[in-house]
């Protein structure tokens, strides 16, 4: 950092610089745990055509259970737990969500129709709600800004690490022992690891005095709310990350659309599915990172230029996928491609809206856009596809998805445009994660 910086430099940003394992050490458990979040979460996508056939689930009420049974509460808690998350511990705030939403993994097991699963889905939700917030806003104030892109796009690297387990798990437990035995064996994991997460680290609070008062709920949503108007790049870039969540949400119905559409075995779809969320979500939260985070390193409003630009790249690749034959010897490269992007773009998004967040607030703001994407993007995406999907057909639901997603290109930019430059050193927290 320059001498001539306004920044606040607490002791956890010292600590960041001269303890860089310490750093890496807190990524790789928040990236696990955001794994067994995923996995927990989309067990629903990845049984989806076992559910189907023994519970006779459409796929619109499988849209359902993906989508809005879930998002509604995970999204309005996300908010409040934001604000929680800026008062509290926050290793303990996740311990305690691990614990509901694993009990809530392992009871959906013993559902016998959409009703249960929709009860067990919302719990799932509120027990996740946790993770996102506090352990995003961890990292901000552990890992060194010039290298938040890249950590929290290796933070939502659970995502495809996520599905890919999910992916193994449905296409051999699944056929063999049932798709209830794979929810049990996944809540029992969960709540083993309870104990081990209520003992992390809480990182200080960058920017943030030691001894500073804690603010009350109704001063959070002030602050908040100040937040919005003084910066509303803030609202953009949230609104944006309902877009793409609307695509990617959408894109959930892709092993319903191989075995129903595209002629692809059940155990087939999801071993080849599992590679290639495995292979191509983790390349692209890897680039996606990097190459906003050189962006950023260029101009502060930078991350969000190339990130735009990576929207606009990634549309004709999806719709070729969406289109093309199995056949054919693109569809296969198309499809990594297109996987890449649908689960890139988590970490980029929520670097820009930490870099935007006031001091002290960085869990809330992080809060309203995980609020936003989820509940406008990512709780109805599924439904819609799914909707199409039952009365044209899933290929033009997930086209639907696709276009928009690109959309999201246009707050982007206009968020780029309108980001305070003096807010954005072009040097602040230099250093090493």
């Amino acid at each position: 950092m320059s001498q001539g910086s306004n920044s606040v430099r607490s002791p956890a940003h010292r600590d960041a610089a001269e303890e860089p394992g310490s750093a890496w050490g807190l990524l790789a458990g928040l990236t696990a745990l955001n794994v067994l979040a995923y996995i927990d979460r989309q067990l629903i996508v990845t049984l989806a055509p076992l559910l189907m056939d023994d519970l006779g689930l459409t796929r619109a009420e499988i849209g359902l259970l993906v989508g809005a049974s879930f998002i509604v509460v995970f999204a309005g808690l996300n908010l409040l737990l934001g604000a929680a998350a800026d008062r509290f511990s926050r290793p303990r705030l996740i311990a305690a969500g691990l614990a509901v939403w694993s009990a809530a993994t392992a009871l959906t097991g013993a559902a016998r129709g959409f009703g249960q699963l929709a009860v067990m889905r919302m719990f799932v939700g509120v027990g996740e709600a946790t993770l996102s917030p506090a352990g995003l806003s961890m990292l901000g104030d552990r890992v060194p800004p010039h290298r938040l892109g890249l950590a929290n796009s290796v933070f939502y690297a659970g995502i495809p690490l996520g599905f890919a387990v999910s992916f193994v798990l449905a296409g051999s437990i699944g056929p063999w022992l049932g798709w209830r035995a794979c929810f049990a064996i996944l809540g029992v994991a969960g709540v083993i690891a309870v104990a081990a997460v209520a003992l992390m680290k809480d990182p200080e609070r960058r920017g943030v005095a030691r001894e500073a008062p804690r603010a009350t709920a109704g001063e959070l949503a002030r602050s908040l709310r100040h937040a919005l108007v003084a910066k509303p790049a803030i609202g953009l870039v949230s609104l944006s990350g309902a877009l793409l969540g609307f695509m990617s949400s959408a894109s959930q119905h892709t092993i319903t659309w191989l075995v129903q559409e595209r002629g692809f075995e059940y155990s087939r779809a999801a071993f080849v599915s599992a590679g290639m969320v495995a292979g191509g979500g983790l390349l692209g939260g890897v680039v996606a990172g990097a190459v906003t985070d050189w962006g950023r390193r260029r101009h502060p409003a930078g991350r969000l230029v190339v990130f735009a630009i990576l929207a606009g790249l990634a549309l004709p690749v999806g719709a070729a996928f969406y289109t093309l034959s199995p056949s054919s010897l693109l569809f296969l490269p198309a499809w990594f491609v297109a996987q890449a992007w649908m689960m890139g773009w988590f970490g980029p998004l929520f670097a820009a809206l930490d870099e935007l967040a006031p001091p002290g607030r960085r869990a809330s703001v992080l809060g309203f856009g995980l609020l936003v994407t989820n509940l406008l993007g990512v709780a109805t995406g599924p439904w819609v596809a799914g909707l199409i999907g039952d009365r044209v057909s899933l290929t033009a639901g997930l086209l639907v998805g696709l276009a928009v997603g690109a959309s999201a290109i246009i707050p982007l930019l206009l968020a780029a445009r309108l980001q305070p430059l003096a807010d954005l050193p072009k040097d602040a927290g230099r250093g090493y994660c």
